[in-house]
């Protein structure tokens, strides 16, 4: 398994966000979360992704037990084997498409001439090698987001995390990313946990979830 979380309990405050949750995902997988605003889908999600820390639970991924490992050591570990995309694109406005890319594996410390040969090869999987020069605004939503895409595997990690990916799209440019996403899979390997409202998404993963009040259902 790359991901195992056991009995994941979260509250804010008076509320119970998630009530004792387990998931599992295999490498290669792709998992889809869903059901309705406030079920805690977003929550369980940051802490699969170690953006959140549980009140409760055990959590490993790739084989490391995260909820041992302190502030810096997450960050780390977060950086090297964790890739995010979000409804937002989060792009930096004054940066190429390729330049976006490249700064997670700067970040990372690798030279400036391997991040750029690895961002121009992901920009060529997500479909644009025509349009690494080209900043945000002169990219459309699907670009902007395929862009984010190649920029959260830059570092080629052991899960990408995609909350609501397409939420922002027209219908065309969403089924578009969908194919993306399995596309990747098929060449990459990765593994891929999605929360969505999109049904048609949902319907093509390996695996739907559902989450109502905290838990799955």
């Amino acid at each position: 398994m790359i991901i195992e979380a056991s009995n994941i309990t979260k509250s804010f405050g008076a509320l119970q966000v998630l009530r004792g949750v387990d998931f599992t995902a295999e490498k290669g997988e792709v998992v889809a979360i869903t059901g309705a605003s406030g079920a805690g889908k977003t929550t369980l999600l940051q802490i699969l992704g170690t953006l959140s820390r549980p009140d409760a639970g055990t959590l490993v991924i790739d084989g490391t037990d995260i909820l041992s490992l302190g502030r810096r050591d997450i960050s780390s570990f977060r950086g090297r084997k964790i890739g995010f995309v979000f409804q937002a694109h989060h792009l930096l406005p004054e940066f190429t498409a390729l330049e976006n890319v490249m700064i997670p594996a700067l970040i990372a410390g690798r030279s400036r001439k391997e991040s750029s040969r690895c961002a121009l090869d992901l920009l060529n999987e997500v479909g644009l090698s025509g349009r690494i020069s080209h900043k945000p605004s002169e990219l459309s939503g699907g670009e902007q987001q395929r862009v984010a895409i190649a920029r959260a595997l830059i570092n080629s990690p052991a899960v990408l995390f995609a909350d609501e990916p397409t939420g922002n799209l027209d219908s065309v440019t969403k089924e578009d990313i969908h194919r993306l996403f399995f596309d990747l899979r098929k060449r990459l390997g990765q593994t891929i946990i999605i929360v969505t409202h999109d049904s048609a998404l949902a319907g093509l993963c390996d695996r739907s979830l559902t989450m109502r009040d905290g838990l799955f259902v």
